[in-house]
């Protein structure tokens, strides 16, 4: 096992960006630049031990400073949307920034993922690890206090990439952390023929602009239905008539709701893709995962090898609280106070199915 840093570039401000490799000894290797934090590779073997880049994403630096959806990147101080950017905190209205049509999302105009993180690798007994901290300080994007994060990548020797997300804050504040990579377990085309499994009976249904309405519905008879794995494209190329997939585009762009042991890292999500045999399954300390199937991907952004992403090129399994939390008191709360420390880690397993 190793750690590699590399210069990758240079922003335009003239900063410096690294990149980290770390390799295990079962040649699975991750790479995460200081840049938001971004996987921006992760190289792992198929069946027949042929490796092959697994998330979406760019080449070099300049595409990932340009506006792109949030590939492999960390995102913060709140994932997912908030209703109109606005939310109630000890009977204080704040007003954040709204970058999706009428809402906020992934953080604002200039998250977590536009960040540029600190960086400190060492090689532990468990395997190669890259702790990555940042400041966002009183207001910025409109939230509140002073906040201070820190996420480590560890790859470990039984294939896991484990993502252990700490932060602390000087005054009450808000904070819904996660990672948004794309995988393609086949490495390109198209995720409808992926295979998935979700552990959740439950999933929150969305209006029009993918905010909750405050429901939480049962999976059993609708398209939501995961249970069992299905192809990702079982519903949609059955042209299964659903609002719930109109207003993602025709796709998934959902919160389930997962089946948890209290703050246990459980599974929360299985993924096969039959012609690689890869497997990837993700366990998480988080109540929810959200399930986009790249819908808004429509062939304007050239990625890697000069691939052009389309409609379901990638999906996200995005561990994180509950969309709009701030403004649905019976959500899990979303609220971190001085005396506590926001932890929580996901851990994506990756392997080959057996035939």
């Amino acid at each position: 096992m190793s750690i590699l840093k590399q210069y990758f570039g240079s922003t335009d401000g003239g900063q410096a960006i690294d990149c980290y490799t770390l390799t295990n000894d079962n040649r699975l290797e991750a790479r995460i630049m200081t840049y938001g934090g971004i996987l921006v590779s992760l190289r792992m073997p198929d069946r027949q031990g042929a490796l092959s880049d697994v998330v979406l994403g760019f080449d070099s630096l300049a595409p990932y400073l340009r506006e792109h959806p949030y590939f492999g990147a960390l995102i913060g101080r709140y994932a997912n949307r908030i209703a109109r950017g606005r939310f109630l905190l000890n009977d204080m209205e704040y007003q954040l920034a709204c970058n999706n049509g009428p809402n906020h999302l992934h953080g604002g105009v200039a998250g977590f993922d536009k960040k540029i993180w600190q960086a400190d690798a060492e090689t532990t007994t468990t395997g190669p690890q890259l702790t990555l901290s940042c400041k966002s300080p009183d207001g910025e994007e409109g939230y509140p206090a002073n906040v201070e994060v820190e996420v480590g990548y560890t790859l470990t020797q039984s294939n896991e990439l484990r993502l252990d997300y700490s932060a602390r804050t000087d005054a009450p504040t808000i904070i819904n952390l996660t990672s948004h990579a794309y995988f393609n377990l086949a490495g390109h085309n198209s995720v409808l023929g992926h295979r998935l499994r979700l552990i959740a009976d439950h999933y929150l249904p969305v209006d029009e602009t993918l905010i909750p309405t405050g429901e939480q519905a049962a999976v059993a008879g609708t398209p939501m239905d995961f249970r069992q794995m299905l192809p990702i494209g079982h519903y949609l190329k059955a042209h299964v008539k659903s609002e719930q997939l109109q207003h993602a585009r025709g796709g998934y762009d959902h919160n389930w709701v997962l089946i948890k042991d209290h703050n246990a890292c459980t599974l929360a999500a299985e993924v096969l893709e039959p012609s690689s045999g890869r497997r990837m399954q993700v366990y998480t300390t988080q109540p929810g995962i959200q399930f986009y199937s790249g819908n808004f991907l429509d062939g304007a952004v050239t990625g890697k090898r000069g691939q052009a992403y389309q409609k379901h090129a990638g999906l996200c399994l995005e561990t994180q609280h509950f969309p709009d939390s701030p403004n649905h008191p019976d959500f899990p709360s979303t609220v971190l106070m001085p005396s506590e420390i926001y932890r929580h880690t996901t851990i994506y397993q990756f392997g080959i199915a057996d035939d």
